[in-house]
């Protein structure tokens, strides 16, 4: 017997010593027991991904009091967090690099000695008199080139329960892998618990990424995007192993769009948080095969992707029967669903834009709520918080695409980028290649901070790819990446920008309806296979009227007028301007590494737009162009 194993032998059970022991790596073992070592717990569960341990995890998750069954419908619970646990937080997570290197500016980084003296410090002897809880997890599809394996050690049931929902089971993986070293660990522990079964001490929070030994560390906190530590915490290592390995890990959706005669076309998508990716990825009548973190490889010469998880861990906050009637269905039907931090009343979920009017009091994240309540900062509390969310599995879904288990991905036809852009880009557009699209759209995505990171909303912000809050590498050396991957490709995806939040030059109204989504990515479709024509403006290629037209009533049902495209498609001049102003600052003061193909392309786009606002003035209508 290995050391380590003898060491854990005292806080295992039986079965669970024989489970760890099914496991022939060390270096599994030897982590199990450096972290119970430094945590203390009073024993261990090593869950199997068996039905039995499965249905352990839930029930316990609701016995610790971490969820409640509270709910009428049948596999529903609730978890809340803490007032101050609403969200990523980005100044509490931090990359931890060694004296003498650094990263980005933009990035939020510490010494690499003193941070684990920080985190580790917080982590010992949390667990003392609570379970440790290890999950096995395959990112990406088993026994495929996209899986990486994945190792979490947990004290909350709840997190454990969550994964279950959210990924796949790893635990045949790590058996089947043997001696491979190569797999991701997590250590987290809630810290501190009041009689809620919420962390206390918000204040030592703490989300530590050691990506010199592929380990992430996280204390004091339980909201899902800083505790289960393979949504982005362990992206932000696999962007570190893509790049490496010259493959891409990013924060993009995957769905197929149907075409003409039943084809099936697949696509990528990025947004950042609560810019409409799952609602994107979750049109009725198309498939979806995930709505946050693909890995794309080249197979063959073909843009490939899967998606690294197969469950939603999704806003809740504007879901409507009418706008999002599959999830919407999930979401009111039995089955095993966690919500966190909505409102509960007479065993009913309440969210805030659900369509339906709110109950006046109930149960939410600050314990009994009723209306005009305040917080200790005098501000009155929202019946549920804005950045509830919702987690369920993929399969629950109608929709579910039949490749969502493809060892081999789905072949790319088209990737997408969209943010919040109230002012510039029009709703949906084309690049004129895939250097112009990556740089103009991805690595110019701009957005404004929502609700879904801790921290003031609505400020303007570039978040190039929508990978910013994660990315572990050079910004600069991010662009080359994927500049250099679309060049190696025999067939490229086309590169669509899209912006759902334009809004009027005069009034400030929304030019769109959430519906309209779904007409500008069947245009994309055909565009992909070169049906539809399109005009050239200094920003992109853009759809015709009559395109679209045909499109709104084949889709929506809805007669589109000739006003409605002028004014999304009206070429804004001084905003693209601005924009591209924008962009080149951040670029300038924060990248080091920037590739000479950045300032060319958005050199070619500025002088187009001179050239047209030269010809035709600040505000063009698409009609010019034609």
């Amino acid at each position: 017997m290995n050391p380590y194993l003898e060491a854990l032998q005292s806080k295992l059970s039986l079965s669970d010593f024989k489970k760890l022991c099914a496991i022939d790596n060390p270096n599994v073992h030897e982590f199990i027991a450096k972290e119970s070592d430094l945590c203390h717990p009073e024993k261990i569960f090593i869950c199997s991904d068996s039905a039995e341990d499965l249905e352990y995890v839930r029930k316990q998750a609701v016995a610790a009091g971490e969820e409640k069954a509270t709910l009428d419908l049948e596999g529903h619970t609730v978890h809340f967090d803490g007032e101050q646990d609403q969200g990523r937080d980005r100044q509490a997570t931090k990359y931890l690099v060694a004296k003498g290197a650094t990263l980005s500016k933009a990035l939020n980084q510490m010494d690499r000695q003193e941070g684990l003296v920080e985190v580790r410090g917080l982590l010992r002897n949390v667990m003392i008199g609570k379970t440790m809880i290890v999950r096995f997890i395959a990112l990406g599809p088993a026994d495929s080139v996209f899986t990486i394996l994945g190792l979490q050690c947990t004290d909350s049931w709840y997190v454990a329960h969550t994964e279950s929902l959210l990924y796949r089971c790893g635990y045949d993986q790590f058996v089947k892998a043997g001696n491979k070293t190569d797999f991701l660990k997590v250590v987290h522990s809630s810290g501190n618990v009041n009689s809620d079964m919420v962390s206390v001490d918000y204040n030592k929070k703490a989300i530590c990424i050691d990506h010199m030994d592929n380990t992430i560390y996280s204390v004091n906190t339980q909201y899902a995007g800083n505790s289960v530590g393979f949504k982005k915490l362990a992206f932000r290592l696999a962007i570190r192993k893509a790049s490496s390995e010259g493959w891409l890990a990013e924060h993009m959706l995957l769905m197929g769009v149907y075409g003409p005669n039943k084809r099936k076309t697949y696509f990528a998508g990025a947004f950042p948080s609560a810019c409409g990716k799952t609602s994107t990825a979750m049109l009725p009548g198309e498939t979806i095969l995930g709505d946050d973190i693909a890995y794309i490889h080249s197979i063959d010469d073909i843009a490939r992707a899967v998606n690294v998880e197969s469950g939603i861990f999704g806003i809740i906050q504007d879901v409507k029967e009418k706008d999002d009637a599959l999830i919407w269905k999930v979401l009111t039907t039995p089955g095993e669903v966690v919500f966190s931090n909505i409102l509960v009343k007479d065993g009913k979920p309440y969210w805030l834009g659900m369509g339906k009017e709110l109950p006046k009091d109930g149960l939410n994240y600050t314990g009994q709520w009723f209306e005009g309540k305040k917080n200790e900062a005098g501000v009155e509390v929202t019946a549920a918080h804005k950045n509830a969310r919702y987690a369920v599995a993929l399969s629950a879904l109608e929709n579910v695409d039949p490749e969502l288990n493809n060892p081999n991905g789905v072949e790319l036809g088209g990737i997408m980028y969209g943010g919040r852009d109230a002012k510039a880009y029009v709703p949906v557009q084309q690049s004129y290649s895939w250097e112009h699209g990556i740089i103009a759209y991805g690595a110019s995505l701009e957005t404004e901070t929502t609700f879904a990171t801790i921290g003031k909303e609505g400020v303007p912000e570039i978040n190039m790819m929508s990978i910013q809050d994660f990315i572990s590498i050079p910004l600069g050396k991010n662009v080359s990446n994927n500049l250099e991957f679309g060049q190696k490709l025999k067939k490229q995806p086309i590169v669509f920008g899209v912006n759902y939040f334009l809004r009027g030059i005069e009034d400030g109204k929304y030019l769109n309806s959430p519906r309209d989504k779904h007409v500008w990515v069947k245009w994309m479709e055909r565009r992909v296979h070169n049906e539809v024509d399109v005009i050239k403006t200094p920003t992109g290629l853009i759809p015709k009227y009559e395109d679209l037209k045909t499109l709104f009533k084949e889709v929506l049902d809805k007669d589109y007028a000739k006003e409605d495209y002028i004014k999304q498609f009206t070429i804004r001049v001084p905003e693209n301007l601005a924009k591209i102003e924008r962009v080149s600052k951040f670029y300038q003061e924060n990248v080091t590494d920037i590739p000479l193909e950045m300032f060319g392309q958005l050199y070619k786009q500025r002088e187009r737009l001179l050239d047209a606002q030269a010809k035709y003035g600040d505000y063009i209508s698409p009609e010019k162009f034609q």
